[in-house]
């Protein structure tokens, strides 16, 4: 008996390993790279998902997707939309959905399993969901847009500053009143769903019975108003009442409507701020309802009394109507909304929205020299701030905010952007909290005035300030790369870094968070790297190319700036190294993250553009623009004075039709690729004999940038490259380590250093406190990157376009790269290089696949290793000993472990070869 009960148990055992699986689970499923999604106008998402697995060398070999309009049909196994059955292949990111049509503003479920090279299936994954949005001007169901004023003057595009008054005589731009509107509505029935479609341009905020809808700050996203309009999509069913609902709707300004008051950059309007929505009611009885503005919608000027994306935001509390957001207020008195028709194109906003990423305590508070009460953040970030005030009904705060301060210790805005400031009207005599909505800039510090700290002598009776803080603003792209290592000066820098980079990652990828806010194009792509270490940038990246995409002008121009609001002369309008964004951020974001979409789509429009350039040139030669710009030169910063334009206009041009090559063929475009072959061909042949002194070694007049952007992007001949490496060190030492590169050289300094070996020098000309630089920057107290090496105080302080160490923290100290062949990390490169003073790192990046940690160390005569790799990739690792029996994993020889496989033995290091799983490499002696 005791036998037979054993067997029944092992083969009940067995049943239950062959349907649980064993060691294996999918995780973090997301459809087009996001989690969960709203508002996909795709008619065919994609699907991903990562794979934990217990074994080392997991592969997939097959899975099996299902789709849904009912999540209990998954929990049951059933998809009645599409059931893919099971697919033999490794493919777990982009799986193209091919099921029944899916249908706008519908809520869809999704389920995966796989099998992996065990032979064992994993269990379902739990279901996920993602919901469409509008497909066509149809599924509006004949919303409006609507507006408190018609509109008056438009300004587009719009122009510069310093001439807006001479070209307008002093008429008034942008005065227009910023408008609450309401709408009340009682469901007919129990609603199953409701899903709101929501824009309001500049920008919008929507209250459903008193309570925000989201977590968003100055939705929707920048785009070109004329041409283009994004709207957001909303579940707000948790939100509604069975009985009497009410929508409130706050507009701001934002880049859609520019006063020319205050601090402006641009002056500039498309209209009176309005508002869009559709919301639609699923019922349990299977109807549908749509709300929807039109004139029946009341509106009234509201609280906000100026809002302006360049001056600020001032805010009286005594106009808020009391009770409005309630559905028993009474809004008889309200005018009916004005209905101001827009024609352009909507567009679903896929792209993450910014936040408040966290809040800035104060540091310290003093009075200055004026009076007034300055409180110190401590650290220069984009943002608002948030007060706690008591005072008397009627009395008004400014508050200032600031980057730096004047010797009299006052708000110091000379070089970001003067006036702008927040004003506060207490609408009680009851202590009031308050934030801005509209707007906000770059600053460490905030002078108050016609107020005082609580606690301090108020001889005035001026309103007390209970408690204040920075609310800091940053696109909510999620975070994806850490890195530490043993030398303190690289972590600061890395924070030095970090902070300006999420600080101007709003919409777009602006150059500063307070004087411009516009997107210039040359970061996106020098600093794309960079960014995308750290942050996930899947869904920032298509947003950036699509107003690439919009703004390219008819001659096949792409702007250096996008959206396009304004064009500026004298070599700003149209420069290659800024428009190629629109060729070499698309290759990096299929490099990245696998994704051909944008490739696909836009092949045409990057093509026009190559040969647009081509058009611009001169025997192949490209010789306009505005070159390394901000380079260390005899001149204060601005245009390059070391690299001739040739230089780095035709450099990026060849880099372009390298990138348009490779593009076509993995297109299938065989005709393009040998065209595109002949004319690299050529250009390359043109730029060695225009710029290239064989008799010398170098390049233009032997600047780093020439050299390094040479060398990095394949323009060098091979028997060359040797030569002009030397003179590129040399030119490094005989400075004493100091960089002159500016910001489209220096990208291309530390790239071509790693590429061939010489990290010393990247170490050594970033270890100095005592020339331009990172380290200058810290010493001269920079909390954020700075717009210049020298961190002048007559220009920004915020400023991430000289961030490209981040890059090099994370390839080369931190060693995790991806292969030559990869995509999307599937092929992972463990090469950590081993700087300078610096004895201890530890770096991880969390790709398509799931998390690459790579963490070593060398301590008492041992180097340490630590790898971790995710299920379904491969890894090359490159140990510094080319001694194989002096490397173990976990204490073991690896020539004892079957899944390690040595590829080849230097003098220098050893390569080995690795599936997923956690690996613990040490080589003693070291």
């Amino acid at each position: 008996m005791k036998s037979y009960v054993t067997q029944k148990l092992i083969i009940l055992l067995i049943a239950f390993i062959s349907v649980k699986g064993f060691g294996s689970s999918v995780y973090d499923l997301k459809c087009n790279l996001q989690s969960e999604p709203m508002g996909i106008t795709d008619t065919a998402p994609c699907f991903s998902w990562k794979i934990h697995a217990d074994k080392r060398m997991y592969k997939q070999t097959a899975y099996r997707i299902l789709v849904s309009t009912d999540s209990s049909l998954l929990i049951r196994h059933r998809g009645n939309l599409w059931d893919s059955g099971y697919i033999k292949s490794d493919q777990s990111v982009w799986i193209t959905y091919q099921g029944k049509p899916l249908e706008a503003g519908r809520t869809y479920y999704w389920s995966v399993r796989i099998k992996g090279n065990d032979g064992h299936y994993s269990d379902w994954s739990q279901p996920q969901r993602f919901t469409t949005g509008l497909f066509n001007e149809d599924d509006w169901h004949n919303a409006q847009w609507i507006a408190l004023e018609h509109d008056r003057k438009t300004l587009i595009p719009a122009i510069p500053a310093p001439d807006d008054q001479r070209i307008l005589h002093g008429q008034p731009i942008g005065r227009y009143k910023l408008p609450l509107l309401r709408k009340t509505f009682r469901p007919h029935g129990e609603v199953r769903q409701a899903l709101a479609f929501v824009s309001g341009v500049g920008h919008f905020e929507m209250f459903i019975n008193g309570q925000k809808v989201g977590q968003h700050f100055l939705d929707p996203g920048w785009s070109k108003y004329d041409k283009e309009i994004l709207y957001l999509t909303f579940d707000i069913t948790t939100l509604l009442k069975a009985n009497s609902n009410v929508i409130g709707i706050m507009l701001g300004n934002g880049f859609y409507n520019i006063p020319n008051e205050r601090y402006y950059k641009l002056t500039g309007s498309y209209g009176a701020p309005k508002a869009l929505v559709c919301i639609q009611l699923k019922y349990a009885d299977g109807h549908t309802e749509y709300i929807v503005s039109d004139s029946s919608w009341k509106a009234l000027d509201g609280p906000i009394t100026y809002s302006s994306i360049f001056g600020g935001e001032d805010f009286d509390a005594t106009r808020i109507p009391d009770g409005w957001l309630c559905d028993t207020y009474d809004d008889s008195k309200w005018q009916n909304a004005i209905c101001s028709p827009i024609r352009c194109k909507l567009r679903s906003q896929i792209n993450n929205s910014l936040i408040i990423r966290q809040s800035l305590p104060v540091v310290t508070r003093f009075k200055n020299a004026k009076g007034n009460w300055v409180y110190d953040l401590g650290q220069n970030a984009s943002g608002i701030i948030r007060i706690s005030v008591r005072g008397q009904k009627g009395q008004s705060i400014i508050l200032r905010p600031a980057e730096l301060l004047n010797d009299d210790r006052s708000a110091d805005q000379r070089a970001s952007g003067s006036p702008y400031y927040f004003k506060y009207t207490l609408g009680s005599d009851q202590t009031e909290t308050w934030q801005p909505q509209f707007s906000y800039y770059g600053f460490r510090y905030i002078e108050a005035e016609s107020a005082v700290p609580e606690g301090e002598d108020n001889p005035l009776q001026l309103p007390k300030i209970i408690t204040l803080e920075g609310l800091h603003t940053s696109n909510e792209a999620q975070e994806n790369g850490t890195f530490h290592c043993s030398q303190p000066l690289f972590n600061k820098i890395y924070e030095l870094i970090d902070w300006a980079m999420r600080s101007n990652m709003a919409s777009v990828l602006t150059d500063c968070p307070h004087r411009e806010k516009l997107g210039w194009q040359e970061e996106a792509h020098l600093m794309q790297y960079s960014l995308q270490y750290r942050y996930d940038m899947s869904s920032i990246y298509p947003k950036i190319l699509n107003d690439l995409h919009t703004a390219q002008l008819s001659n096949g121009t792409i702007p250096t700036i996008a959206p396009e609001f304004v064009r500026f002369s004298g070599g700003f309008e149209d420069t290659p190294e800024w428009g190629s964004s629109f060729i070499i951020s698309n290759w990096y974001l299929y490099q990245w993250y696998g994704d051909t979409r944008l490739i696909k789509e836009l092949y045409p429009d990057m093509k026009r553009y190559l040969y647009y350039l081509k058009s611009r040139s001169k025997g192949h030669i490209i010789a306009y623009g505005l070159g390394d710009w901000y380079d260390i030169g005899p001149n204060p910063p601005g245009y390059a004075q070391l690299t001739s334009n040739g230089v780095t206009a035709t450099a990026i041009y060849y880099y372009d039709t390298i990138l348009m090559r490779n593009m076509a063929q993995l297109l299938g475009k065989t005709d393009d690729v040998s065209e595109l072959t002949t004319l690299a061909d050529s250009i390359k042949i043109a730029y060695n004999q225009t710029f290239y002194h064989p008799d010398k070694g170098f390049y233009d007049r032997n600047s780093q940038t020439a050299n390094a952007i040479s060398l990095y992007l394949g323009l060098t001949d091979s028997s060359e490259v040797p030569r002009v490496l030397n003179s590129l060190v040399k030119d490094i030492r005989q400075r004493h380590n100091a960089l002159t590169a500016g910001d489209i050289g220096y990208r291309f300094v530390l790239r071509a250093l790693e590429r061939y070996g010489r990290t010393d020098v990247i170490y050594d000309m970033n270890s100095r406190y005592d020339v331009p630089g990172y380290g200058w920057q810290l010493a001269h107290g920079a909390t954020a990157l700075t717009e210049s090496w020298q961190a002048y105080g007559s220009v920004s302080n915020n400023h991430f376009m000289l961030g490209h160490l981040m890059e090099w923290l994370f390839s080369g100290v931190g060693g995790i790269r991806q292969s030559d062949s990869s995509i999307a990390f599937n092929d992972i490169l463990i090469a950590p290089q081993i700087a300078g003073q610096i004895n201890a790192a530890r770096t991880s990046y969390e790709s398509v696949y799931g998390r690459i940690a790579c963490e070593w160390n060398i301590s008492d005569k041992q180097y340490n290793l630590t790898v971790e790799i995710p299920a379904n990739t491969m890894a090359t690792v490159i140990i510094p000993c080319n001694n194989i029996q002096l490397i173990t994993d976990y204490g073991t020889p690896i020539c004892q472990k079957k899944e390690i496989q040595v590829l080849s033995t230097t003098r220098q290091e050893t390569r080995l070869r690795i599936g997923s799983g956690h690996y613990k490499f040490a080589v003693r002696p070291f």
